[in-house]
């Protein structure tokens, strides 16, 4: 079995994960703000190409035994609030919760296709490298605690939210079949993707090494991000 990479919190994901949580009464009765953070930073353009020949090439691994279950995600992360509405606090503007940590108002912009939101039942929480793909690529072999840490993973650039549309649209295809609309984006979301990849030390298919390849070349022109 792979070895478990070892992961530190930062004290700047400390201070994501506490900015995350409510922060007292707003004007509205029973909202609580949530002060907008940041999205964890990624690898730099050039050490994210590092890390991309670091990783392992390898053919997908069978699906035999997956289900979503075996990632037990959103769950609580105090105060009432579980990882997703961590995420939606975290990634949106103005954001307002209930007592109950829900996010009751609020403005969102999905970076993958460049939409606007208001409600946050338009938006899904992505898993960067989604939970099929990560089991293809090694998640397999792991303990569902190990799995449960990854699905809910506020350290590094794995969650994000964007439009529902969007994620549903990529599903859980890898950067050779599926990149975000917005071309824009192709340099942060190829970065990202090998940061995960990197920090569980998942493998990449060759298709996918090429697509990757094509994404971060994005950050040197003029339509990097």
């Amino acid at each position: 079995m792979r070895s478990w990479p070892a992961r530190t919190a930062s004290a700047a994901t400390a201070s994501l994960l506490a900015l995350t949580l409510p922060l007292g009464l707003a004007p509205a009765a029973g909202a609580n703000a949530a002060s907008p953070t940041e999205l964890p930073p990624t690898l730099s353009a050039p050490a994210a190409h590092a890390q991309l020949h670091q990783l392992a090439t390898a053919e997908p691994r069978p699906m035999t035994g997956y289900s979503r279950a075996r990632f037990p995600h959103w769950v609580q992360q105090g105060h009432s609030c579980d990882t997703r509405e961590t995420v939606l606090a975290r990634d949106g503007e103005d954001v307002k919760q209930d007592e109950n940590c829900r996010a009751i108002s609020g403005t969102w912009h999905s970076v993958y296709d460049g939409k606007d939101f208001t409600s946050a039942s338009d938006l899904d929480i992505d898993h960067m490298v989604p939970l099929a793909q990560a089991w293809r690529s090694g998640a397999d072999e792991w303990t569902d605690a190990q799995r449960r840490r990854f699905a809910n993973d506020l350290e590094g650039p794995q969650l994000i939210a964007v439009s529902a549309s969007s994620n549903r649209s990529k599903g859980d295809q890898s950067p050779d079949q599926w990149k975000p609309p917005l071309r824009s984006y192709w340099c942060t979301y190829s970065r990202a993707w090998i940061d995960i990849k990197s920090r569980y030390d998942l493998t990449v298919t060759a298709p996918e090494r090429d697509a990757l390849e094509e994404m971060i070349a994005t950050c040197y022109g003029s339509t990097g991000s």
